[in-house]
């Protein structure tokens, strides 16, 4: 299968395109999970997926999967140990009082709360009942025309928190008609999904102990589109 990038007997990485959900319980409906236990199938394997992280569905990306209970054990410890490495590129509306520049760095630090009816989260004040710790690093690739293109590392994985933390620092993806929906409407004027890909994972192999790092590039072309401005 094209879009799988590693497979061995105990994980396998997938590239999730933008509209396709990691996992759902809508009867008729694909996603990942259905796609890769088909695939296992196929080859008369035990179809046996985990999936250890997750993407919303217009996000595009790397998704990280055990072929075995242990496996799963494994990575999930990982992860939770916040030993497994992720990072995503995004392309952002310049839009803070102070713009960004090509080269900056800073630290986003939030407390999110989701609304479970709404399936949105917002940022609220610190010691607000239910919120949750948020953190990511970002660091400015190039600034065009009133956007700028993002390198994200990401420490917590909160309910859409990327999306919701740079939307709340001025920072709105291309594209998020949820979070962003004047900067979904403006930009490129293109049809682009979602300006956010998670472009690398790294993790620990469960069984052989070797330190694993994937990367891809994004799809979505708002990211060509902006490679091809000269920088303002």
């Amino acid at each position: 299968m094209e879009r799988i990038l590693y497979e061995d007997d105990q994980v396998l990485v997938f590239h999730k395109p933008s509209g396709l959900a990691a996992q759902t319980s809508r009867i008729g409906q694909q996603d990942v999970v259905s796609i890769l236990k088909n695939y296992r199938a196929k080859k008369q394997e035990q179809p046996y997926i985990a999936l250890i992280n997750r993407l919303d569905q217009p996000v595009e990306g790397l998704l990280l999967a055990a072929k075995t209970r242990e496996a799963a054990a494994s990575l999930t410890g990982q992860l939770t140990a916040h030993q497994l490495d992720k990072c995503y590129r995004a392309v952002v509306c310049n839009c803070r009082e102070k713009p960004l520049r090509a080269g900056e760095e800073g630290t986003l630090t939030d407390y999110l709360l989701k609304d479970g009816r709404t399936n949105c989260s917002k940022v609220v004040q610190k010691g607000t009942q239910g919120a949750k710790e948020a953190v990511l690093k970002y660091r400015v690739e190039r600034v065009v025309q009133g956007l700028a293109e993002l390198y994200i590392e990401l420490y917590t994985g909160r309910h859409h928190q990327i999306r919701v933390q740079l939307a709340n620092a001025s920072l709105p993806i291309l594209g998020d008609l949820k979070y962003a929906k004047e900067a979904a409407e403006d930009g490129f004027k293109t049809k682009a999904p979602l300006a956010l890909c998670s472009v690398k994972i790294v993790f620990m192999h469960p069984k052989s102990r070797k330190k694993m790092e994937l990367e891809i590039e994004p799809e979505n072309p708002a990211f060509q589109l902006l490679c091809g401005f000269e920088p303002a």
